[in-house]
């Protein structure tokens, strides 16, 4: 018979007594415990029944105002009928067609859901306790939530006029650093890496740290100068790449992304990965994305033209836009961003405020349809 611990066991009853305060909490590593989490935009449904809404406009999470491509609502509603088969665990259709789109063997890629769990799976292969990671501060708060949760240290480089500063970041790599972290473009502030600034930087960074370069915006980028971090990946390049269908190919909600490394980096992640941590209508709807280009296309296209609007209308505002490489932008309100937000709340419009960023006075704003584009610039007409 299994022995009750002295400090569970009720003397008078004889019998197993209930903790005032659950066991498992006092279980929980600090470094776990101490996790700020990561809080998502504003659903429309949600601030639509908040406000009494009909027709909210969500500019907030990045997302494609087009939606999806065609193809891949297509390629989805033919593959319900097999959701009740498990998915193919190790991605060969997707990861096939990734290959032959990028020109690059197979085995040097993996996929994720969304290119939030390949970085979780770089953190936990890579490092350990006390490992430091360096990152531009801020950044994408999951870089440093997923470093922090395998005990590892972030290291934050602050941003030098909105971009991110690579000398800056080399110098706070030590003998304990084990991982870098960029995001090109941006976010939250669109700019970009400049590739003869990485090249520089690379070549400086000591043998064995790992650069992740998430790549989530990059179909958007305008100024030829921008690092493709994909020509500066091989098989003995300490370069990760990570891209996503969530943005330009209007996928988001289907959480698939996926990342490109050095073959043997690649086996290892496979190693801990989840047997199926790809779903089959990711999977069918990224295949059927790829073999539409033109969706693609035209949702740059859009976005291009839209920013240019919205730079000349809010720039006719008084307020201050930032150059952008990205389908956002920031915007100087010189007000309090989150007292903004608020009142763009009540407007309809959803947008983020940059204060858990480190920027109180601006809100971040993602390209949409024209109209909606529109509707936001009547509502600043209106709050600012």
């Amino acid at each position: 018979m299994k022995e009750i611990p002295a400090d569970r066991f009720d003397e008078k009853k004889g019998a197993q007594k209930t903790p005032s305060t659950p066991g498992w909490k006092a279980r929980i590593p600090a470094h776990i415990a101490s996790l700020p989490p990561y809080v998502p935009g504003k659903p429309i449904e949600t601030v639509e029944k908040e406000y009494g809404l009909l027709r909210a406009v969500k500019l907030a999470s990045n997302e494609n105002p087009l939606g999806p491509s065609p193809f891949a609502v297509n390629a989805v509603q033919q593959a319900l009928s097999s959701v009740h088969r498990y998915p193919d665990g190790s991605g060969k259709a997707l990861i096939d067609a990734l290959s032959s789109a990028l020109h690059l063997p197979a085995d040097r890629f993996i996929l994720g859901n969304g290119s939030d769990e390949i970085i979780a799976l770089l953190t936990r292969a890579f490092l350990g306790p006390n490992d430091r990671a360096v990152m531009p501060k801020p950044a994408f708060l999951m870089y440093e939530i997923t470093v922090r949760s395998v005990n590892a240290v972030p290291v934050d480089v602050p941003l030098k006029d909105l971009n991110v500063d690579l000398e800056a970041m080399r110098d706070r790599i030590d003998a304990d650093t084990r991982m870098v972290f960029l995001n090109n473009p941006h976010n939250p502030t669109g700019s970009f890496i400049p590739k003869r600034e990485f090249e520089r930087f690379l070549a400086r960074i000591p043998s064995g740290v790992i650069v992740v370069v998430d790549e989530a915006y990059i179909e958007y980028v305008r100024d030829p100068d921008c690092l493709d971090s994909l020509n500066c990946a091989g098989e003995e390049s300490p370069v990760v790449t990570l891209r996503t269908f969530s943005k330009a190919y209007g996928l988001a909600g289907l959480r698939i992304g996926y990342g490109v490394m050095p073959s043997e980096m690649a086996a290892i992640l496979n190693r801990i990965r989840a047997p199926f941590n790809t779903n089959s209508l990711a999977q069918v709807a990224a295949i059927a994305a790829l073999k539409d280009p033109g969706f693609v296309e035209k949702t740059v296209t859009l976005v291009h033209r839209e920013l240019d609007f919205l730079f000349r209308a809010i720039g006719d505002l008084g307020l201050t836009v930032f150059p952008t490489q990205a389908n956002y932008f920031l915007i100087d309100v010189r007000q309090s961003a989150d007292a903004l937000f608020q009142r763009l709340l009540a407007e309809g419009v959803i947008v983020r405020s940059m204060t858990a960023y480190g920027y109180p006075e601006y809100i971040r704003v993602s390209v949409g349809l024209h109209e909606e584009n529109v509707r936001l610039v009547e509502a600043l007409k209106r709050c600012v």
